[in-house]
């Protein structure tokens, strides 16, 4: 395998990538100047040790000090009695951007294949119920929000199931916690992360 196939194999890694696209990347890296190809080295290398991963929502942060929380979590005036569940920080930043939600997020990592026997290895279903236990004096509700496709429903229904005793059981002031899903709003086969402002607001809107 010569340097143009290893290539074309680490650009197929990429999400939605497939071989032709791959080998038109690296074709197009071959054509820009060496000073191109160098700094996009050192951007990637930048990359690596300038953001972190976020300890309570496990969302990627540009690091400012050496702090251990994003601005979200970090956010004092946030509001913690909702945690919207989202499959990867695309799908954060696109409900962020929307500017109808107000709370906390959670991302899971990932989706659950329908025929899967090692579930807990691809998504972070155990740091999931971990969260809720330790805010589950303020949390009122769980919103799970993920794509409208086959896995998306076979991933909320999974999740839902790993956090009905944890949601059956009422915190302190008597009252459980609500597991709800994304509503009407998002057309089937819909990727959360390439829905408009307005379909995003209809589907926390009609969550149920």
């Amino acid at each position: 395998m010569d340097i143009i196939d290893k290539l074309a194999e680490v650009f197929k890694e990429f999400p939605g990538i497939g071989e032709r696209q791959a080998r038109r990347f690296v074709y197009f890296l071959m054509g820009r100047t060496p000073a191109y190809s160098e700094n996009l080295s050192s951007l990637i290398t930048d990359l690596k040790k300038e953001v972190a991963q976020c300890k309570e929502c496990f969302r990627f942060f540009i690091l400012s000090k050496n702090e251990k929380l994003c601005d979200i979590c970090s956010n004092t005036n946030i509001d913690s009695s909702t945690l919207l569940v989202v499959e990867k920080d695309s799908d954060l930043e696109s409900i962020k951007k929307s500017r109808v939600y107000s709370g906390k997020y959670f991302i899971l990592g990932g989706l659950v294949p329908i025929v899967e026997k090692t579930t807990k290895s691809r998504i972070r279903i155990d740091e999931l119920k971990n969260k809720i236990r330790k805010e589950e004096k303020s949390l009122k509700e769980v919103i799970l929000a993920f794509s409208l496709s086959p896995q998306g429903d076979h991933t909320d229904q999974y999740v839902r199931e790993q956090l009905k005793d944890i949601a059956q059981n009422p915190a302190k002031d008597g009252a459980g916690i609500k597991i709800s899903s994304l509503g009407k709003g998002l057309s089937t086969g819909t990727e959360l992360e390439y829905s408009d402002n307005d379909t995003i607001k209809n589907a926390l809107k009609n969550r149920q």
